[in-house]
Parts: C-alpha cells; structure tokens; sequence
C-alpha cells in the first residue's frame, strides 16, 4: 500500500487546524479523565514544546499532528494525533513503524505517554511498547 504522507514543520498559521484536530482527538480522553478541556488549557497543551511540531498531510490534506524530540539517546514522542476521519486505516501505524525504524537503526529507545483512557494505548503494546511508570492519568511506555 502506497501511502502519500508528508510532514511539515508546524507554524503560527496552524494554531486553528491544531485546536480542532486536539479538541476532536482529546478531549474526549480528558473529559473521561476529569482533566481540564477549555480552550486556554488546551493551546498551552499545543504550545508545549511547539518547535518540535509537525503538521502530517495525507497528499495536500492535513490530517494530523506529529511532535517530536530527538535527543541523543532516545526520541520522545511528545503528541501524536490523527483525525478521526483518518483513524482506523493504519496512518499512525506507519508513522510509529517508520519511527521505531530509525530508532532502532540509531540504538535509541523511544518513549511515549498516553492516557489511561486512550485506546491508542493497544496500538503501542502491540508494537512493542512496554509501561515503565504510571501517574494518575497515563502510562508511560519505553521500545527498546
């Protein structure tokens, strides 16, 4: 399956697209949390570490966000989304494959949170990811 997915470094111009795509892909695991969902507490969730954000297109489209730290000795994936509509067919499957690719072709781990409630957290274990810590809301998960 050939898949046109590109990356492009997000920019101020992005911040609307990013408020709808995290208000339609989180919130509903922050509500089921009883974590906060205004719109101020989620821009500063956008704005976290915003130079390492990346807008990922489908062809022209954009469908998702990809944010990223690459540090010496292990990368970090800080925000993964994928619009709804785009869920389900193996996108964010991809984007992790080809990640845990380069980790392993550089030795480093790859770490990653999710809630609790989120359900993207099948799609990790599956690909490997083991939990090495908890706190109230989410797991922390380490590749090796």
């Amino acid at each position: 399956m050939s898949v046109d997915l590109t990356y492009r470094k997000a920019t101020e111009n992005d911040i609307d697209f990013l408020l709808e795509l995290r208000t339609k892909t989180m919130n509903p695991h922050y509500e089921e949390s009883l974590l906060p969902t205004d719109q101020e507490t989620t821009l500063k969730r956008i704005l976290y570490e915003f130079e390492k954000a990346n807008i990922i297109f489908l062809g022209h489209q954009p469908i998702g966000l990809l944010k990223i730290n690459r540090a010496e000795d292990k990368i970090d994936i800080l925000q993964l989304q994928i619009d709804p509509g785009q869920q389900g067919k193996g996108l964010g499957r991809m984007i992790l494959t080809n990640i845990l690719a380069e980790a392993s072709s550089t030795a480093k781990p790859v770490t990653l949170s999710v809630l609790k409630t989120n359900k993207a957290q099948h799609l990790y274990s599956g690909l490997g990811f083991k939990i090495i810590g908890e706190d109230a809301y989410s797991y922390f998960t380490e590749f090796k």
